[in-house]
């Protein structure tokens, strides 16, 4: 494996977040293609059981049984959710799910495509209705930290073994645990917050990995932006501060992509400067 690019090295990236709410499957997977059509990097989900946004009780759909789908669905983009509930699932079998999906995904070119996002988990609603015990952000967090290990383990002792490198996204911005536990295992941060927020976080995360021992610039950095938000104002700026990963979501029913145009266009003039 080669060694990872330096943080400021890395390329721009442009992601979406397709939320399996308020539509009914055809009009998601038709989203994803279009994704793919449109030239993003990445096309993440979610992973809860109801609506985020709007009626509580609309159309909503399971996360990674909509990214199996989207394996055989598309041949290019990279997938993932934005992200896992680590609550959900025993670790072993969600990292045999990613391994399978991963599999699945690599239909084309044999590397597989999926991006294993993971997070400690926070809707109430979710684990009331499905009988997960809710607990307290803290043990959640802790669990997580146990848990990942375990996947890691999984991963290494399937047969067949992974196309690659499963790369690992935490999402979260908690600087005592959570990006520990990124400075530890993950190799993308992906956090919200203005640009001084997100300074903020990659220098927290900066010092947990050299608490660690590990290289900063292995950890790509990864930020939601809004679609009204200006790549030439918040992207430039989350750029500086060293973002490369730039997602924006986008609910049902009509999924419109037309906000990412601009986002893919300075993506392109980012990384033909980079090159030149």
């Amino acid at each position: 494996m080669t060694s990872p690019a330096p943080a400021g090295d890395r390329p721009v990236r442009i992601g979406v977040q397709l939320q399996p709410q308020h539509a009914p499957y055809p009009a998601i997977r038709a989203a994803a293609a279009r994704a793919e059509e449109v030239g993003l990097d990445v096309a993440f989900n979610w992973d809860h059981f109801y609506p985020l946004y709007g009626d509580p009780d609309g159309l909503h759909f399971e996360c990674w049984t909509v990214l199996a789908a989207w394996a055989e669905a598309t041949s290019t983009i990279e997938i993932g959710a934005l992200v896992t509930c680590n609550s959900y699932r025993n670790p072993e079998l969600l990292a045999d799910m990613a391994r399978t999906v991963d599999h699945v995904s690599a239909h084309d070119t044999g590397t597989g495509r999926l991006i294993l996002g993971i997070g400690s988990g926070w809707f109430e609603k979710d684990y009331a209705e499905y009988g997960y015990e809710f607990g307290t952000a803290g043990g959640r967090l802790d669990r997580l930290a146990e848990d990942l290990p375990r996947i890691e383990a999984r991963l290494a002792r399937l047969n067949p073994a992974p196309t690659r490198h499963v790369p690992v996204l935490i999402g979260g911005g908690g600087e005592r645990k959570t990006l520990r536990i990124v400075a530890r295992h993950a190799d993308i941060w992906h956090g919200f917050g203005d640009v001084e927020t997100i300074a903020r976080k990659h220098e927290v995360l900066d010092a947990h990995c050299a608490d660690l021992g590990r290289d900063p610039g292995a950890i790509e950095r990864s930020a939601g932006v809004d679609a009204g938000d200006s790549p030439a104002d918040k992207g430039e700026a989350l750029h500086a501060v060293g973002t490369r990963l730039f997602t924006i979501g986008v609910g049902g029913p009509d999924f419109d992509l037309a906000p990412l145009a601009d986002w893919v266009a300075w993506r392109d003039e980012k990384n033909a400067a980079r090159g030149a």
